[in-house]
């Protein structure tokens, strides 16, 4: 019985779950089975300790991405680039970290018609915003604007930006407007922090993506919607990742992406329309 799972903490609010299972289904693979377990830092080598033959992989979210490059046996050159790998491939006993947020991000922005930006600009500079650097400088970008609280703790990401040949200017969030001359920008904060610049991205004109996918539409991406802006969500960079990883996870080519979407759009609508529901 194969067996993949997410792990992260918290995990509880993780689409992977049902985005691998309608892949499995619409596959026909009935005797895969796909987990979700909770687990920080801290736990992960005791996790993947207990790992057995059945295994097939992982899917890491925050806080783990980062520290599962020490504990596997290999890496992809992508997911050192980067720095993070939210995926691990086990085979025979060994254990490979890899990274698909950059082959989501890529897949999901080509999708909506954005695949050759001219500019763009970076909020934020986790994880997540190095894989969204690595990601532009596939589609072409040379250089790119990262805009985060601190300027002077962004090292890390505008090392991970040079490392993909992405020249990098860096301004902090209360100064936002300075960056914005951009064809693209991509939001990599997380929750509500992105709602205070909602005003002045959808007045730069630039299209928006932003990784936040819950609740839908955020702050920034309702205005630049209403300013006539491309918006594109973080559920399309979450869509294909997934699928990514199940290719790697499965061995299979050809994953449904059509209906791990239908079964991911279908739970988030499950999950708004319960958030809305009055109290009994």
């Amino acid at each position: 019985m194969p067996r993949a799972a997410v792990l992260g903490k918290p995990v509880a609010h993780s689409l992977s779950p049902v985005l691998h299972r309608a892949a499995y289904a619409a596959m026909g693979l009935d005797g895969w089975v796909y987990e979700s377990f909770e687990c920080d830092e801290t736990g992960l080598w005791g996790f993947l300790e207990t790992l057995d033959e059945d295994w097939a992989g992982l899917s890491l979210t925050m806080p783990l991405k980062r520290t599962a490059l020490k504990l596997v046996d290999t890496v992809s050159e992508l997911a050192v680039a980067v720095g993070g790998a939210n995926t691990i491939i086990t085979r025979g006993g060994r254990r490979h970290g890899d990274n698909t947020d950059v082959y989501g991000i890529v897949a999901a922005l080509t999708e909506a018609g954005l695949g050759a930006p001219g500019s763009a600009v970076v909020l934020g500079g986790g994880a997540t915003a190095a894989s969204a650097l690595a990601a532009l400088a596939e589609l072409g970008l040379t250089k790119a604007g990262l805009a985060v609280r601190n300027p002077e703790r962004a090292a890390e990401s505008v090392a991970a930006g040079e490392r993909f040949g992405l020249s990098l200017r860096v301004g902090a969030l209360d100064r936002l407007p300075d960056l914005l001359e951009a064809d693209l920008v991509v939001s990599t904060l997380p929750g509500v922090a992105a709602d205070p610049y909602a005003g002045q991205i959808a007045a730069c004109g630039a299209a928006l993506f932003d990784v936040v996918y819950a609740p839908w539409p955020t702050a920034c991406a309702a205005a630049v919607e209403a300013a006539g802006g491309t918006v594109v969500s973080g559920f399309d960079m979450l869509l294909h990742q997934a699928v990514r990883q199940v290719e790697l996870m499965t061995g299979w080519t050809g994953v449904p992406v059509e209906a791990m979407r239908a079964a991911g759009e279908a739970e988030l609508a499950r999950r708004a329309s319960e958030a809305v529901l009055p109290e009994v």
